[in-house]
């Protein structure tokens, strides 16, 4: 293998590094951009109130649950594969977003393009970690999330001005040439799967029960109060558990759960990825509602946050694997503290201070589950250990929102200009900031502490590995 001296990495290791930047910049952007601009979507295509949020529930939901089983199949058909597939399927359906006549066929194309996403994540990171010499993995793959990140929050702010300027179906024609790119880097790097599956088929069973499992639980974690979905996410969940002891080749295998430095990861990662989602819902809302910024003027300013969350990935690349549990666990105790001072502080400017430091750490977090799991497990069944990580991230990114209390004290519509920038607010003189419609806008007092108390877990779990490796 031809190693460049500057980075580290092999030609072929430059490749898939792009393709996995790339499609996860796609990923990323599609996840976030429609959020802003739904009313402006449904009054175009004349849709329902209830039917609106699918547009990005579906992806979602999609993108979520089927990431095991695309982790899976990249290991047993090739990651280069898996990874055209994904961009294939992920352009190709933002084109069809970009035309569609109505708001259900709108639905299905981005259930497709979710369907896609779910095949670029976990297959782009494994295709990554086995294109790099040991050693280089975490860095690539931090590098490589770093630009993705950048989408995260540019996303809502892209989807706004486009949709201000042009019209919302200019988000998906602009997906559609970087797809093409993602496919264009995964085609000139070298394939990758795991030798031992080779004389083994998909598990059924396990992708069946998984799946709808991970969609039960994404639904019960947008609404809480409906206990059916909960019910239907333990019962698959069961009956996954039983498939994956009796496959002789299981989807997930299942000493996965043994691996507590994976584990605790994971979990930690899924934790940072709900407070972010909060943050970047809460902190342009309250700077447009509460201090009666416009959506261009809060965008620029939150560059500087989403720059902080942008630099966690390449930073995460740097923690050696040893490390990656303790950084994690002060990850998210500078985050809580961060989030607990953003939603106390009185003006703009001490809010996006607050904000960027949350951002930083959460930024560091994220990196760390995606860069610090794939550097536990075994480099054969990367596919799969990243498929696993990733669902769990994106199924419980919805969590953030439910724990602002988001639409509970405010509302959003489109503005005077046609766009959907809700009402405007004001501050108090305690610092409270107040929707004009007399509700509190939505707090990130929830999200701190959660990142608090999995900070303290986080820690408990590292004394646990430590303990278990004297013995």
């Amino acid at each position: 293998m031809s190693v460049s001296p500057m980075n580290g990495l092999s030609p072929e290791g430059r490749w898939a590094q792009s393709a996995l930047a790339i499609g996860a910049f796609c990923v990323q952007l599609d996840s976030f951009a429609l959020n802003p601009v739904l009313p402006v979507v449904r009054a175009d295509l004349h849709g329902s109130l209830a039917a609106t949020p699918w547009v990005v529930s579906g992806y979602l939901v999609a993108a979520g649950a089927l990431m095991p089983v695309a982790g899976r199949l990249a290991d047993l058909y090739g990651r280069r594969r898996m990874v055209a597939v994904g961009a294939v399927l992920f352009g190709v359906s933002a084109a069809l977003c970009a035309v569609a006549p109505s708001l259900s066929f709108l639905v299905a194309a981005r259930v497709v393009q979710g369907a896609g996403g779910a095949l670029i994540m976990p297959a782009g990171l494994a295709l990554l970690t086995n294109a790099c010499p040991p050693g280089h993995g975490r860095r690539a793959t931090g590098r490589a999330l770093g630009l993705a990140g950048l989408a995260t929050v540019c996303g809502p702010f892209l989807g706004g001005v486009l949709a201000q300027s042009a019209s919302w179906r200019a988000v998906f024609w602009m997906t559609v040439p970087l797809a093409a790119a993602a496919l264009w880097c995964a085609r000139r790097t070298a394939e990758s799967r795991d030798p031992a599956a080779a004389e083994f088929p998909l598990d059924v069973a396990g992708a069946v029960t998984a799946t709808g499992a991970l969609v039960c639980l994404a639904r019960w974690l947008e609404h809480v109060a409906a206990w059916g979905w909960a019910a239907g996410a333990l019962l698959l969940g069961a009956l996954f558990a039983r498939a994956e002891r009796r496959a002789p080749a299981p989807l997930v295998d299942l000493t996965l759960v043994r691996n507590l430095p994976y584990v605790t990861l994971t979990a930690a990662g899924a934790v940072a990825n709900a407070a972010t989602v909060a943050l970047l819902y809460v902190i342009p809302l309250t700077l447009q509602q509460g201090y009666g910024w416009t959506v261009l003027e809060a965008g620029v300013a939150f560059l500087v946050p989403a720059a902080a969350l942008a630099v966690g990935g390449p930073v995460a690349g740097r923690v050696r694997p040893g490390a990656a549990v303790p950084v994690m666990a002060l990850c998210l105790a500078g985050a809580g503290g961060a989030l607990w001072a953003a939603g106390a502080v009185a003006g703009a400017f001490a809010l996006l201070v607050a904000s960027t430091g949350a951002a930083a750490a959460l930024g560091v977090a994220g990196g760390l589950a995606l860069t610090g799991t794939q550097a536990v497990v075994r480099r054969e069944r990367a596919g799969e250990a990243s498929g696993v990580t990733k669902s769990v991230l994106t199924v419980t990114a919805g969590l953030g929102l439910t724990l602002t209390g988001a639409g509970a004290g405010a509302t959003s519509g489109p503005g005077s200009s046609g766009s959907p920038l809700g009402a405007m607010g004001s501050v108090g003189p305690d610092g409270a900031v107040s929707a004009s419609g007399g509700g509190v806008l939505p707090s990130l007092a929830l999200p701190a502490v959660g990142c608090l108390v999995g900070a303290v877990l986080v820690v408990v779990l590292a004394v646990l590995v430590v303990a278990l490796r004297r013995r």
